[in-house]
């Protein structure tokens, strides 16, 4: 037999995974995750952000259509409609984190519904399902060919790479595509990847989902209708190779109809937020809870605007060492910010990163008794991280505590029930409460429901918008 190339190797994966590969934890896991992608990008509905995209995007028109959420009547041509819900996915931060580090379900959710949606026949929701898990794949697989690729990015943000990939197969996968027609769409891809880290803390960041949602399902569309790209992009250190230094591919293991298929997602599970920030920042939240905790059990009255100095011990990051934050987005990526919320709070929550919340006088104060240290055995990697903390009281009291594995994180991963109530929370602030559950049993039935068009229904409402006429809404587009 002769072997395949490594692009050769992934295109005929793509093309010949197959619903019987799919295996229970699989559909388990990415069961848990779409339901999350959906809750975070409904509640991302309501940024800023969102809106200068969506009404960006609303000048574009096109024959063929996908739904906007949370925006009742309004839709867009399908990879914009990937491009605006990629964004709301991303718009807080809100979304999956994996190892090696990307955010994985928001650049391919969106654009797996965007062109279901389109489809002259409706995929059922185990196709929903494959196409899906062939995204996160393609994604898992070419992290794991960089070591680099296992610590905190420093140069660009990984989704705006991988993200894209991931995306490009899934919507192959969702398309039929065949094996050649796959690596077109991969390789068409790659020539659209890449965002620097330097406009992480920014509104741009959002747009680095949207746009690998949207830039896998153009490569599809356009692998479909024979356009070509390099044969061995995955190959090559010209290629995808490009993006990581250290990047040393190999062949996927061969796909028949018959055979088991080991994924990825069954030996390393998903990091699901408790709130919106920077992954980095839930360890130093809860390790800020714990001494919190401990100064509250010996002073019960204590002042906590009042403590003296506060030292945190975290890894090196420069983009998220942000002393004294002044937007929303610089907030989600401050070790210092995060840390002094949730000492004066107890919590870290989306309305910590409100204007009110963030301008408190006790808060700014507090951010100029927090020093940094960077130990040389904390290094740079989700997986190998910690954050300890010690507080000095005015009195001279030491209080410290260390986080080692945050509640969420994919060591000791989010209860199915804590899940389902994040999604309730976020999902709760634009859709009612009947859709609301509406989406979470469909959701759950993905795997056995043979119409999943329920599921983009459901994500058009808005229980604070009228129904709008799609034609006036075009009209004014």
């Amino acid at each position: 037999m002769i072997r395949k190339g490594v692009t050769e190797s992934f295109g005929a994966a793509v093309s010949c995974l197959s619903t019987s590969h799919l295996t229970d934890e699989v559909i388990r896991r990415s069961k848990g995750m779409i339901l999350d992608t959906l809750g975070v990008g409904l509640l991302g509905t309501s940024t800023p952000v969102f809106n200068t995209v969506l009404q960006c995007s609303q000048r574009q028109q096109a024959l063929e259509n996908s739904k906007v959420w949370g925006r009742p009547g309004l839709s867009l041509p399908p990879q914009y409609a990937a491009f605006v819900n990629g964004v709301a996915v991303h718009s807080m931060d809100f979304d999956d984190t994996w190892h090696p580090a990307t955010h994985p379900s928001g650049a391919v959710l969106p654009a797996v519904l965007a062109l279901a949606e389109t489809l002259p026949v409706k995929p059922s929701g185990l196709e929903l399902l494959l196409a899906f898990n062939v995204g996160i794949e393609a994604q898992g697989r070419l992290l794991r060919f960089s070591k680099e690729a296992h610590n905190i990015p420093k140069r660009f943000h990984p989704p705006a790479v991988v993200g894209v990939m991931g995306s490009a197969a899934a919507t192959a996968k969702l398309l039929g595509l065949p094996a050649a027609q796959s690596i077109a769409a991969l390789a068409i891809a790659c020539s659209s990847a890449g965002a620097p880290m330097a406009n992480a803390a920014t509104q741009t960041k959002p747009l680095h989902m949207g746009n690998a949602a949207r830039g896998g399902l153009e490569a599809s569309q356009l692998a479909f209708l024979s356009l070509e790209g390099n044969t061995q992009i995955l190959d090559l250190e010209s290629g995808f190779g490009a993006f990581y230094p250290d990047y040393v591919p190999h062949p996927l293991a061969e796909v028949t109809p018959t055979s088991q298929y080991r994924w990825v997602l069954e030996d390393q599970n998903i990091a699901q937020k408790r709130f919106p920030a920077h992954l980095g920042m839930h360890w130093v939240a809860d390790a800020a809870i714990e001494a919190r905790a401990k100064v509250l059990d010996k002073f019960p009255n204590a002042d906590l605007s009042h403590i003296k100095k506060i030292t945190l011990r975290v890894p090196t990051s420069r983009y998220v060492d942000c002393p004294l934050p002044v937007s929303e987005h610089q907030a989600r990526h401050s070790f210092q910010f995060n840390c002094c919320t949730a000492l004066l709070d107890g919590e870290v929550t989306v309305e910590s990163f409100s204007k009110s919340q963030m301008n408190r006088s006790a808060l700014k104060e507090m951010l100029l008794k927090v020093q940094l240290e960077n130990p040389q055995d904390n290094h740079s990697s989700f997986e190998k991280m910690y954050c300890e903390i010690a507080v000095e009281t005015v009195q001279g009291e030491m209080f410290t505590a260390r986080c080692n594995t945050f509640y969420g994180h994919w060591r000791k991963p989010l209860s199915h029930e804590d899940l389902v109530r994040k999604f309730r929370a976020n999902a709760s602030t634009v859709l009612s409460a009947d859709v609301v559950e509406g989406i979470i049993y469909t959701v759950e039935h993905l795997d056995t429901n043979q119409d999943c068009s329920m599921l983009w229904s459901y994500m058009h409402f808005n229980k604070h918008m009228m129904y709008r006429d799609e034609r006036r809404s075009s009209a004014l587009a």
